[in-house]
């Protein structure tokens, strides 16, 4: 790997983990089209830690507030001072997090009459040479939107509220988060762990914006949850590297890292913007565009028996 295909992966990496429109997915039709192979999967997880130092930055005070929630709430647990009913508004958010992480336990039930476990089947469908997975996940993530931007939309409509002024306005949806929210938002995460093409960020905000959940709250919600998760497969890959050994270049590794977290800084704060600005629609429809375009050209390779872009045979 070069230089700049490390550059390239660390762009691509910072702005589709954040942005709704697939990082796993993008990563794989990049590659694809590039004929772009990663040189150890030590690279894949750096990338995945460069976005990670991203929105762990961008929310640094949030975080900060909730470690010292998760600590205080467990030493009341212990001295049995805990009371579900009596947690302030960090204590909830830690609970809601740790039951939204829940789902992902189940990448690791394995898949009967095979040797292999459901988070093989990601690995499975981001590694072969076809990209007919990708193109119907990312049509999913685009239905996914267009159906939670009209919740929100229907939810504004309906429903009429009063604001601190005292005027009525189109109501923007509640900011608590529910147990059956964090379980359906945890379940939407192992989706876009499995599947290759469908976004974690995009799915889960999709999903809080269905439960009638406050849009910067649902994004806020999704972006925190996404951490432990990050860190979570980063370690479970790890093993994988001693296995393979590691034969990189020290360069392209800090370049893609660099990259990766500076865009994904970026993509945050343009995705706070977007969603703040009723703009959303925008990646429904270009996921939509691009899934449409995958699947032809999956078609199309599937008929010739060939990669269109390396000439390769599939």
């Amino acid at each position: 790997m070069t230089a700049i295909d490390a550059i390239i992966q660390g762009i691509i990496q910072g702005l589709t983990e954040f942005l709704p429109i697939s990082s796993s997915g993008h990563l794989s039709i990049s590659q694809h089209i590039f004929g772009i192979e990663l040189p150890t999967i030590l690279f894949d997880i750096m990338l995945h830690l460069g976005t990670l130092l991203a929105v762990v930055f961008v929310y640094r005070k949030l975080i900060w507030r909730l470690i010292k929630a998760f600590f205080v709430m467990l030493a009341d647990i212990v001295r049995r001072r805990f009371k579900w009913s009596e947690m302030d508004r960090d204590r909830r958010l830690v609970m809601m997090l740790i039951i939204g992480l829940v789902p992902l336990f189940l990448l690791f039930l394995p898949i009967p009459g095979t040797d292999m476990k459901i988070k093989d089947v990601s690995e499975m469908l981001s590694t072969d040479t076809r990209i007919m997975a990708e193109g119907v996940a990312l049509l999913v993530t685009s239905a996914l939107l267009f159906v939670g931007i009209r919740s929100h939309k229907k939810l504004q409509a309906e429903k009429i509220v009063t604001n601190k002024e005292g005027q009525l306005v189109a109501a923007q949806g509640r900011k608590k988060i529910h147990t059956i929210d964090a379980v359906l938002i945890g379940f939407m995460q192992f989706a876009a762990a499995v599947f290759p093409g469908i976004s974690r960020s995009g799915s889960t905000l999709s999903v809080g914006l269905m439960r009638g959940i406050n849009k910067q709250n649902a994004l806020d919600y999704s972006f925190v949850l996404g951490i432990p998760a990050i860190l979570a497969a980063a370690v479970v890959s790890i093993k994988d590297v001693g296995s393979e050994g590691i034969h990189m270049e020290i360069l392209p590794l800090i370049l893609g890292v660099v990259t990766s977290a500076i865009v994904g800084f970026l993509a945050i704060k343009v995705l706070k913007w977007i969603v703040s600005s009723d703009k959303l629609h925008i990646f429904a429809y270009y996921t939509l565009i691009l899934g449409g375009i995958v699947v032809i050209l999956a078609i199309v390779e599937n008929i010739t028996g060939n990669n269109l872009f390396t000439g390769k045979p599939l």
